[in-house]
C-alpha cells in the first residue's frame, strides 16, 4: 500500500507533507474465541486464519510502502511475545508501548496520539485492532489512500465494511451525505449498538449501513484536539502518562500511576459518537474481526461437506463444523453446525449459532476461579515456555523449553525442591555460585534454597523435565535475584 502516490482531491506535496503511521492495538483478551484465546495468550497471538498470527497479518499489511513502522501498543505482560512475533515476521523498526493497566481503546490511542504529535502534529494515525482479518489488501489500499486524504483535510475517519449477512456482533454505521469535496468519502450519520436479528437484517437490507470495523484514521492533532473537547479525562492521564514514560529495553513504558487513573472507555464512546468531524470511507475488504467461532468457520478452508478441520481431526457424517484439535485426536460424528475445540486442558462443544455465547462460558470460570479462564496449560515466557505435565500432592512435573542464547533469572524458591533432567539440546546450571554444564540424559538437583539459574548456551533448543517436590508448588514461589529482562 503506497501512500506516497497522490490521489484524487490531494497534491503530491500535501501527501508527503506528514508519515503515516500504522498504530496496533493489541489489548483484547479474545474470550469468545476460548478455550484458545485467553488473557495469558489471547487471540491475536495465535495463528488462526494463516500460517501467521492475527497480529503479525496485520502489521504486515501496514508494511508496505510508504508507511512509517508501526506502533504497537500492548499489555506489559505480552510484551516480548509480542516483540518477538515482530521479529519473527520481519517487521523492522516496530516500537512496542506498553499498557500498565487495560483501559480500553480511547486511552490507549490517546498515549499513541501524544507520542507522536511530539515527533510531528500532522502525522497521520492508521489505528486497528491487533486481531481483525482483511482478505482483499488492494481495495484496502485504496480505502486508506481516502481515508487519509480526508485525515489530511482535518476529518475523523473510520472504515465502515458493507455487511454481507445480517450480523448481531457488529455495530454499524448510518450513512451520510456524500462529501464533495473527498471523493470516496461520507459524512457519518450515527452509530448504532450491536442490534437484535431483526434489526440487523433491517440494516442489510437498507443499503445505507456498514459494519462498524474499529478503524479510525486521523492526524495526531486532530485526535487530540477532539480528546480536549469531548474526553479531557482521558487525554490528560494519556499526557501525564507519556511525559512520565520510561525506556525499558526496546519498550516505552506508560507512567501506571498516570495511565492507571484514566476512564476505561472506547474510542466510539469518547470522541466518534460526539465529534462533528467524524466521516467513513465505505469499503468492501472481506473484512472480518475474527470474533467468534462462527466467524473463523465462515473464513475456513472448508471441505466438500462444509467442514473446517484443523489438527487431528476425524469427522464421519458431519456437515457445516468447525472442528480444532491442539495435539489430541478428536473424532466427530453425525453433528451438524458444531464448534468442537480441543485443548489440553479444556474442550468446547457447541452449536455455531451460540458462538457469541462463549464468553458466558468463561465468566462463569472466572467466577469460580478456575485458571483454564486465564491462562493455558502451556506459559509462554520471554525465555520460552513450560507446560505442567503432571500434578499431585506435594509434587509437579513440568516440561521446561528455552530458547537458544536465553536463560532464565537467577532465582531461589523457599518452598520446593527441583531436579532437572535434560532430554534435547544442553543446560548451562548455575548453582550457589558453580555453573554446571548438563547435557542430554543427565539431571542435576537443585534442593530447597538454592539460587540457581537455567541457560541454554547451545545453537537447537534445550528441553528438559523438571521434576519439583514440596509443600507449596505454586509459581509465586519465585525470588528473582537477578533477571535479564526486568522484571521483578
Amino acid at each position: 500500500m503506497n501512500l506516497v502516490s497522490p490521489v484524487a482531491g490531494e497534491s503530491r506535496a500535501a501527501s508527503t507533507r506528514s508519515r503515516v503511521v500504522p498504530v496496533i492495538l493489541s489489548g483484547g483478551s479474545g474470550s469468545r474465541l476460548w478455550p484458545v484465546s485467553r488473557e495469558s495468550f489471547p487471540k491475536q497471538y495465535w495463528p488462526l486464519t494463516s500460517k501467521r498470527s492475527l497480529i503479525q497479518e496485520t502489521a504486515l499489511r501496514a508494511a508496505d510502502g510508504g508507511l512509517a513502522p508501526p506502533l504497537l501498543v500492548c499489555n506489559q505482560e505480552h510484551r516480548f511475545l509480542a516483540a518477538e512475533q515482530m521479529r519473527t515476521a520481519g517487521i523492522a523498526g516496530a516500537r512496542l508501548m506498553l499498557e500498565p493497566v487495560g483501559r480500553n481503546s480511547a486511552p490507549a490511542i490517546a498515549a499513541a496520539a501524544v507520542l507522536i504529535a511530539e515527533e510531528n502534529p500532522d502525522d497521520v494515525l492508521w489505528m486497528m485492532a491487533a486481531d481483525s482479518a482483511i482478505a482483499d489488501t488492494a481495495a484496502l489500499a485504496e480505502a486508506l489512500h481516502r481515508a487519509v486524504v480526508a485525515a489530511r483535510a482535518g476529518r475523523f475517519v473510520t472504515f465502515g465494511m458493507r455487511p454481507t449477512a445480517p450480523e448481531t456482533g457488529y455495530g454499524y454505521i448510518e450513512l451520510g451525505e456524500k462529501l464533495a469535496d473527498l471523493p470516496g468519502v461520507h459524512a457519518l450519520a450515527r452509530f448504532i449498538e450491536k442490534p437484535d436479528a431483526a434489526a440487523a437484517a433491517s440494516f442489510v437490507a437498507s443499503g445505507h449501513h456498514l459494519w462498524n470495523s474499529g478503524m479510525f484514521v486521523f492526524t495526531a492533532a486532530t485526535l487530540l484536539e477532539e480528546m480536549a473537547a469531548h474526553a479531557p479525562a482521558v487525554l490528560a492521564a494519556a499526557q501525564a502518562s507519556v511525559a512520565q514514560r520510561r525506556q525499558d529495553l526496546d519498550f516505552i513504558r506508560l507512567s501506571p500511576e498516570a495511565f492507571g487513573v484514566s476512564p476505561n472507555i472506547s474510542l466510539d464512546y469518547a470522541v466518534a459518537e460526539h465529534t462533528t468531524r467524524a466521516a467513513v470511507v465505505p469499503a468492501d475488504l472481506g473484512w472480518s474481526d475474527v470474533g467468534s467461532w462462527g466467524a473463523l468457520w465462515e473464513l475456513g478452508e472448508k471441505d466438500e461437506q462444509g467442514n473446517v478441520a484443523i489438527g487431528d481431526v476425524l469427522m464421519e457424517a458431519a456437515r457445516h463444523c468447525y472442528v480444532r484439535s491442539d495435539g489430541v485426536l478428536t473424532a466427530v460424528v453425525g453433528l451438524e453446525d458444531a464448534v468442537v475445540v480441543v485443548e489440553k486442558d479444556a474442550v468446547l462443544a457447541m452449536k455455531r449459532e451460540h458462538a457469541q455465547d462463549v464468553k458466558k462460558i468463561v465468566d462463569r470460570l472466572r467466577q469460580a476461579g478456575r485458571p483454564e479462564a486465564v491462562t493455558h496449560n502451556r506459559i509462554y515466557r520471554p525465555w520460552g515456555f513450560y507446560e505442567s505435565l503432571i500434578r499431585g500432592d506435594r509434587f509437579q512435573v513440568k516440561r521446561i523449553c528455552v530458547t537458544p542464547g536465553h536463560k532464565l533469572s537467577l532465582q531461589k524458591h523457599f518452598h520446593r525442591a527441583e531436579h532437572w533432567v535434560v532430554v534435547n539440546g544442553s543446560a548451562l546450571v548455575t548453582r550457589d555460585g558453580e555453573q554446571v554444564l548438563v547435557r542430554e540424559n543427565e539431571s542435576i538437583y537443585l534442593p530447597l534454597g538454592t539460587v540457581h539459574r537455567l541457560e541454554n548456551p547451545g545453537r537447537i533448543p534445550l528441553s528438559l523435565i523438571e521434576v519439583q517436590s514440596g509443600a507449596y508448588l505454586g509459581e509465586d514461589d519465585i525470588v528473582r535475584l537477578e533477571d535479564h529482562y526486568g522484571r521483578e
